[in-house]
């Protein structure tokens, strides 16, 4: 990515943070406790590969098939089997909350031994347990793999991920998925991310819509709601916490930059600032290349074929500019100096370590 490219894609991240932030749904930043889905695992296997399932090396897959023929009758002893289109897999799902009995799960199939390939197979019947131990699913079917794997005469393409799967309603709940929702005529709302200002200003905004202070920020994550009389004494509880749902606050959000160092991505939040400061940056580009030089004896000479390498290196030191940012800049301003500073993403993260270093930053700086 060209330097203009990565400046123009930096000012409009930074550009879009610094936008004014609208009001937000309570139920896109917040979520009743006790509403949860449930995870539940199995093992199983998965018949009908093209002989890209597992080796004689995944003794557990044979084990599980010997056990899996006893049930129907049939006894192998399991040092008979060669087996290459059968695979042992793990199969996860989550069942949401309030899941009914006859409900349809996706399901994920993953393969556990050396099985390089598992399109075109079929799981077969496996329970799906909690981590009580009890069966809320079992799954069975065919496997959607996203990915394509062929190999030939030891050679091998392959196009995404193959050893993994899902199954798109490849599940059927056996048993129904309660949730406890409001206890003593209570209920929680629990943020996804802790902050008191946000927690409080859900609290004002409930008691300002039932003309009553049936809302108490406890900390910051969680709001307790009385639930009113007429909604508990006349069953309308889901009507009451659909109201609460929709009502729209400001989240407050706290200055941050997220800085991931492997992909050079960086996000600047909206309420990132910077102190009086002065802003310069140059580097010393080293360029250096490596030609092999291949010497030919004669023919019929007792010389040997000498292979050197010819190297050459120049070096230059790039101009550098310096910025001048005046106190309490916005996020737009931090996106203008860093544009004319014309730097790759590499150099961003450099001079946001610098800057938050010399105490010029005003947010929390994560390195990811």
């Amino acid at each position: 990515m060209t330097v203009k490219k990565v400046c123009a894609l930096m000012f409009i991240l930074l550009a879009i943070a610094g936008m004014a932030r609208p009001a937000t749904r309570i139920k896109d930043i917040a979520y009743l406790q006790g509403v949860r889905g449930k995870q539940v695992i199995g093992y199983g296997l998965v018949v009908g590969l093209n002989g890209t399932g597992d080796t004689q090396r995944s003794t557990f897959t044979l084990q599980s098939v010997t056990s899996m023929l006893k049930r129907f009758g049939i006894t192998v002893p399991q040092a008979d089997l060669r087996l290459r289109n059968v695979a042992a897999v793990m199969v996860t799902a989550t069942v949401p909350s309030f899941a009914k009995e006859g409900g349809v799960l996706d399901v994920t199939v993953s393969s556990m031994g050396d099985a390089t390939n598992l399109s075109g197979g079929t799981l077969l019947m496996t329970p799906l347990s909690g981590i009580d131990g009890a069966v809320y699913a079992m799954a069975q079917g065919a496997i959607s793999v996203g990915g394509m794997s062929v190999r030939q005469n030891g050679n091998e393409v392959r196009r995404n991920h193959t050893a993994a799967g899902r199954i798109p309603g490849g599940a059927i709940l056996e048993r129904s998925s309660g949730s406890d929702i409001a206890k003593d005529s209570t209920i929680s709302v629990v943020l996804t991310q802790a902050d008191f200002t946000t927690a409080n200003r859900i609290a004002e905004q409930v008691n300002t819509k039932f003309g009553s202070r049936i809302a108490l920020a406890n900390d910051g994550s969680t709001i307790s709601l009385t639930v009113p009389d007429e909604y508990r004494r006349d069953g309308r509880l889901v009507e009451f916490i659909s109201l609460v749902e929709l009502l729209e606050v400001n989240p407050d959000v706290a200055a941050k930059v997220v800085i991931n160092e492997k992909t050079g991505t960086i996000i600047v939040g909206g309420s990132v600032s910077l102190l009086p400061v002065a802003i310069s940056h140059g580097g010393l580009n080293i360029d250096i290349q490596s030609t092999p030089m291949v010497s030919q004896p004669n023919a019929f000479s007792q010389g040997q074929t000498v292979v050197t390498q010819l190297t050459s290196m120049s070096a230059h030191v790039d101009s550098s500019v310096v910025v001048a940012v005046d106190g309490a800049a916005t996020v737009q301003d931090v996106a203008k100096a860093l544009n004319a500073l014309k730097v790759t993403s590499r150099d961003i993260i450099a001079i946001f370590q610098a800057l938050k270093e010399a105490g010029a930053l005003k947010a929390e700086l994560v390195i990811i």
